[in-house]
């Protein structure tokens, strides 16, 4: 089952879900490891092709995506707080 862009009435979601988290940060060759490490914590089971980065048109910042399926709306709070909290990773979506 995949979730939907568009939301039920409620604004819930239902569980399981794939879904894409996307990180951005400075530019460095540790940024893409750091944020799988800071995902893989809460979704150890990442799957192939899973990490996906995009350099910024000038070069200075890094975009990681990252798809995983999600299981509860616990599970997507604990890995957008890991991310948020961390000092390198400057927006998380």
């Amino acid at each position: 089952m995949q979730c939907s862009l568009e939301l039920p009435e409620g604004g819930l979601l239902e569980f399981p879900c794939e879904i894409t988290i996307k990180a951005m940060g400075l530019a460095c060759d540790e940024f893409e490891l750091l944020v799988v490490e800071l995902v893989r914590a809460h979704a150890p089971q990442l799957g192939e092709n899973a990490v996906r980065s995009r350099p910024s048109r000038g070069g200075k910042y890094l975009s990681v995506s990252v798809r995983l399926q999600a299981h509860s709306r616990e599970q997507m709070d604990a890995i957008y707080q890991a991310l948020s909290d961390h000092e390198q990773v400057l927006m998380a979506l």
